[in-house]
C-alpha cells in the first residue's frame, strides 16, 4: 500500500478535532462518550458560521 504525505497549515481547534477522531475507537469503551461529545463539540466551533 503506498502512502501519501500530506503537509498543510492547521490551527490548534483543527489538529484537536484532527487527534479526537483518530483517538475515537480507541476510547471505546471507558472514555468514548466523552470523546465523541468533545468531536462533535470541536466540529460544531469550527463550522459554526
Amino acid at each position: 500500500m503506498d502512502t501519501k504525505t500530506l503537509k498543510v497549515d492547521l490551527t490548534e481547534d483543527e489538529w484537536e478535532l484532527i487527534e479526537a477522531i483518530r483517538n475515537y475507537k480507541l476510547a471505546y469503551p471507558n472514555g468514548y462518550p466523552n470523546l465523541l461529545f468533545y468531536a462533535q463539540q470541536k466540529f460544531d466551533e469550527l463550522t459554526d458560521i
